[in-house]
C-alpha cells in the first residue's frame, strides 16, 4: 500500500479501515506516533540548521564553516566531582598541561550517558566541565548533529537544547511544557502527556551564565508539568529529579561555577581538557597550507612555555595563529611578541585595524576614533564586571555603559573578533568577549590608561594577592605587561590618535576635567607623536611608568617572593616578572639546574621559589621528586613542595616539615589534574593537626593516591580518626598505608579496621 499510494496516502487508508473496524484506540495511537514523528522531523531540522556551522572567535556573519569539516575529538575525561575549583582558569590549565593522559579515564563525547567500565548504575545528569574557550558548546554542537544525522543516541527520541543565555531572558512564570512550547513552538502539535512517554534530553548549556538563584535549599517542590511556577523553580526541579525523572540531562560550565549544581544530582562528571601538546602543533598544521610558516609558527610558540601552555585552549591558538601569520608575512614585522601582553596587543591592533570595505567612504581619523572610543568602553565594561565574574552582557549592560555595537561594528574588527554580537539558539541577541582573557586584558588597559596613581602597579600586585581565588592573576599580568618600553610602542599603534581629534573624543569618553585627568590625557596624546618615548620618560611622576618604575616594581615583586606566600600566589608572581622582562630570579635557578650542584646552601629563599618555579614549568615531567636533594638548615625547603603537584612520586621523608606545610599537600591531593601517586612523609612532624589537614585532601574525590607513608610522624589516635573518615569519603584508590612508628591506640586501631571491612576500600596493606 504504502508503494502505491505513498506514506501519507497509505497513513490516511489505514486510519479509515481502523475506525471503520470500530478500532478507535489504534487509530488514535496511530495517529498520534505520526504527528510525534513528523515533530520529531521538524526539530531535527531546526537543530540542524542551528548547530551545523562553528565561528571560530567571531560573530555569527560571513562565511560559516562547516563543523563536520573541522571537527577534531576534544580530549574529555572523568572529571570526578561537580565540586568547584577556585583555581584562576589560566592556572587550572598550566597544571593540567602537564598531567599524564595515559592515566586518565577518558570518554567520548557521544558516550557520555554511558555507564564506565565497571559501573552499573544508569547516568541521568552529566556535568561536563571546562575553561573558557576549551569546547563545551562545540560539543554540544557535534553530539546534537550526530544525533539528528542518526550517528549516534538514537535511543534518545527528543532533544531540548536551552542554554543559560537563553533562559536568562524569560520573567514570566511558565509551566514547563508552556516553556518547551516557547522555544520549540513545532511541539504545540503534540499533547504533553504524550511526549513525556519518550526518552528525552535537556541540554543546558553555560552554567557560569545563568543568572538564576538557582536556590535547591529553599525553593519548593514541584511535580506538575502543566502548572505554571517560576523558572529558577522549574530547573531546580527538573534537575532534582521531581520533575520527568526519566529524561535525561546534561549541563556544561566552567569549573568555577561547577558547585551550583548539588554533587546528589549529578551522576557523573566529565572535563574538556582542551588541545594536548600534539594536537597544539596540528592544529597549526590543519590552519596553514604553507607548512613552512606552520613549523615557524610552532618553534617560536613552542620557545615561550607561557605561550604554549595557553595553546591548551583552542581560542587562544586562533589568536597565535591571527598574529603570527601576519607578523611572519610581513617584511618589517619587528618584535615578534614572546609575552602574553604583547600577543594580545598585537591581536588588538590587528582587530582595530580591520574595516569593512563598504565604509572605506569615511575618513581614516574617524574610523580610528569610532575604534578607539569603542575599546575603551569595552575596557571599561571588562572592568567594572571582571569582579562580578559576568561573562555574558545583554542589552541592558551595554547601554549602561554607553556602547551601541551595531554602531562601533561598523569601524572595526574589534567588535566581531573581540567582542561578539551573537543570538543565542532561540535568537535572543547576546554579547560576550571571545574568551575571558580577552575580558581581562581590556580591563587591565582601561585601568592602565585611566588611572592616574603613582603606586598603580605596586597597589594592583596587594590588591591580586588578597584575591582568595585568584580572579585576579591574569589581570595583574597584563596590568604589568602594559607598563614596558616594548608595550608603550605598541599601544602607539593601537591608540595612535591625532593630536586634534584626540582632547574632544578623550574628555567626551573618560569624562577628563581634573588635573590628574589632564595629565593622563597629556600623555595619551603623546603616544600619537613621533618622540612619543621621549614625552612618556618626561611626564609628572603622577602618570609615567619610566624604565625605574619597572626595575622598583620588580623589586617589589621579588620583595613579596621571599614572603610566605602561597603556592599559587608565587608562581604568578613569576609570570608577573616575566611579563615585566625580568627573569634573572629564573635565570639563576636554572643556572643552578644545570649545574649539577645539589647543595642548596647557596640560594636565597626568592631564589629557592625560582627553583620550584623552573621545576614545574619544565617541559619534562617529575616521575620522582625527592626533597631531601634540596635541603638546607634554614628550612626554606618548604617553598619547593608546589612541585608536588607535577610529581608521580613525592619523597619528602626526614625533611623537618612540619604541620604547616600540609595545606600545599592537601593541595595536591584535591588537585584532579596531578599526576601524584605515591607520597613518602616519613620521620616528618607532622602529628594530629598536620594529618588532618592531609586527610582533607585524601578525601576529596578528585584525588587519586594509592601509597601514603605516615611511618614516625606523631599519629594519634585523632590522626587516625580522620584518616579513617577520609577513607571512607573516598575508598577507592588508596592501596597502601603506613602508620608504624605511631601511637594510635586500640580506638585508633579499631578505626581502621572498621574501613578496612568495607567491601568499596582498596587497602591491600596496612602497616
Amino acid at each position: 500500500m504504502q508503494k502505491t499510494c505513498g506514506r501519507e496516502g497509505a497513513l490516511k487508508i489505514t486510519l479509515y479501515i481502523l475506525r471503520t473496524m470500530e478500532r478507535n484506540d489504534l487509530a488514535d495511537l496511530l495517529q498520534k506516533r505520526h504527528l510525534l514523528s513528523q515533530c520529531q522531523h521538524r526539530i531535527k531540522g531546526t537543530l540542524k540548521q542551528k548547530c551545523e556551522c562553528v565561528f571560530e572567535g567571531k560573530a555569527k556573519e560571513g562565511q560559516p564553516t562547516l563543523l563536520s569539516e573541522i571537527y577534531t575529538e576534544l580530549y574529555i575525561t572523568e572529571g570526578g566531582t561537580g565540586g568547584v575549583n577556585d583555581e584562576h582558569e589560566v592556572r587550572q590549565i598550566e597544571t593540567a598541561s602537564k598531567k599524564r593522559r595515559t592515566e586518565d579515564t577518558t570518554v567520548k563525547c557521544n558516550d557520555i550517558f554511558k555507564p564506565l567500565c565497571g559501573r552499573e548504575t544508569p547516568i541521568r545528569t552529566v556535568l561536563t566541565k571546562g575553561v573558557a574557550g576549551i569546547g563545551k558548546t562545540v560539543s554540544v554542537q557535534k553530539f546534537i548533529l550526530d544525533w539528528v544525522d542518526g550517528k549516534a543516541n538514537q535511543d534518545v527520541h527528543f532533544i531540548f537544547a536551552l542554554p543559560f543565555r537563553d533562559l536568562n531572558l524569560i520573567k514570566d512564570e511558565y509551566s514547563l511544557i508552556e516553556l518547551l512550547h516557547h522555544f520549540v513552538p513545532d511541539l504545540k502539535s503534540v499533547e504533553s502527556t504524550e511526549l513525556f512517554r519518550y526518552k528525552v534530553l535537556f541540554i543546558f548549556d553555560g552554567l557560569d551564565e545563568c543568572r538564576l538563584p538557582l536556590d535547591f535549599q529553599n525553593n519548593e517542590s514541584w511535580l506538575d508539568v502543566t502548572k505554571k511556577t517560576s523558572l529558577d523553580v522549574l530547573l531546580t526541579n527538573l534537575i532534582k529529579g521531581n520533575l520527568l525523572p526519566s529524561a535525561l540531562l546534561w549541563i556544561t560550565s566552567r569549573p568555577a561555577a561547577a558547585n551550583q549544581i548539588p554533587p546528589e544530582c549529578v551522576h557523573q562528571v566529565t572535563e574538556i581538557r582542551g588541545f594536548s601538546d600534539t594536537q597544539k602543533e596540528e592544529y597549526f598544521r590543519r590552519r596553514f597550507s604553507d607548512q613552512s610558516l606552520a613549523s615557524r609558527i610552532i618553534t617560536h610558540v613552542k620557545s615561550s612555555r607561557s605561550l604554549f601552555i595557553m595553546c591548551h585552549i583552542p581560542v587562544f591558538c586562533w589568536i597565535s595563529a591571527t598574529v603570527l601569520e601576519r607578523l611572519f608575512s610581513e617584511t618589517d614585522r619587528g618584535d615578534i611578541p614572546r609575552t602574553l601582553t604583547e600577543m594580545y596587543t598585537h591581536f588588538l591592533i590587528f582587530q582595530a585595524g580591520l574595516k569593512n570595505d563598504k565604509y572605506m567612504k569615511n575618513s581614516e581619523t574617524k574610523l580610528k576614533e569610532h575604534s578607539k572610543k569603542f575599546l575603551l568602553k569595552l575596557g571599561k565594561l571588562a572592568f567594572d564586571n571582571l569582579e562580578k565574574g559576568n561573562l555574558i552582557f545583554y542589552e541592558q549592560d551595554l547601554t549602561e555603559n554607553d556602547i551601541n555595537v551595531s554602531e562601533a561594528s561598523v569601524y572595526s574588527g574589534v567588535c566581531t573578533e573581540v567582542f561578539k554580537e551573537e543570538y543565542g539558539l532561540y535568537q535572543e541577541k547576546v554579547y560576550c568577549f571571545v574568551h575571558l582573557s580577552i575580558q581581562e586584558y581590556l580591563a587591565a588597559l582601561y585601568v592602565f590608561l585611566s588611572n592616574s596613581s603613582a603606586d598603580l602597579l605596586k597597589t594592583s600586585v596587594d590588591q591580586a594577592l588578597k584575591s582568595k581565588n585568584g580572579h585576579l592573576d591574569l589581570y595583574l599580568r597584563f596590568l604589568l605587561g602594559l607598563s614596558t618600553d616594548s608595550s608603550k610602542t605598541l599601544l602607539q599603534r593601537l591608540l595612535g590618535l591625532s593630536t586634534d581629534s584626540s582632547k574632544t573624543l578623550l574628555q567626551r569618553l573618560l569624562g577628563l576635567s581634573t588635573d590628574s585627568s589632564k595629565t593622563l590625557l597629556q600623555w595619551l596624546l603623546g603616544l600619537s607623536t613621533d618622540s612619543s618615548k621621549t614625552q612618556l620618560q618626561r611626564l609628572p611622576g603622577q602618570t609615567r611608568t619610566s624604565s625605574h618604575d619597572i626595575k622598583e616594581t620588580a623589586q617589589y615583586i621579588k620583595g613579596k617572593i621571599k614572603e610566605n606566600l602561597s603556592p599559587e600566589r608565587t608562581i604568578n608572581l613569576f609570570h608577573c616578572l616575566n611579563e615585566l622582562g625580568d627573569n634573572s630570579l629564573v635565570e639563576e635557578a636554572q643556572r643552578y639546574l644545570n649545574s649539577g650542584r645539589l647543595s642548596a646552601e647557596d640560594l636565597s629563599p626568592a631564589q629557592y621559589s625560582a627553583l620550584a618555579f623552573v621545576l614545574l614549568m619544565s617541559d619534562e615531567e617529575l616521575d620522582v621528586f625527592d626533597l631531601k636533594k634540596f635541603i638546607r638548615s634554614d628550612k626554606e625547603h618548604w617553598r619547593l613542595l608546589p612541585v608536588v603537584k607535577t610529581s608521580r612520586t613525592a619523597l619528602l621523608d626526614s625533611c623537618n616539615l612540619t604541620d604547616k606545610c600540609c595545606e600545599v599537600l592537601a593541595s595536591a591531593l584535591r588537585s584532579n589534574s596531578s599526576p601524584l601517586r605515591e607520597l613518602d612523609l616519613s620521620d616528618n612532624d607532622l602529628q594530629d593537626s598536620g594529618v588532618k589537614v592531609l586527610s582533607a585532601g585524601l578525601a576529596n574525590p578528585h584525588c587519586k593516591l594509592g601509597i601514603l607513608r605516615l611511618s614516625g610522624c606523631r599519629v594519634t589516635e585523632e590522626g587516625c580518626s580522620s584518616l579513617a573518615s577520609a577513607l571512607r569519603s573516598n575508598p577507592s584508590h588508596l592501596r597502601e598505608l603506613d602508620l608504624s612508628y605511631n601511637h594510635p591506640g586500640d580506638s585508633g586501631v579499631k578505626l581502621l579496621s572498621a574501613v578496612l571491612e568495607d567491601p568499596s576500600c582498596k587497602l591491600e596493606k596496612v602497616k
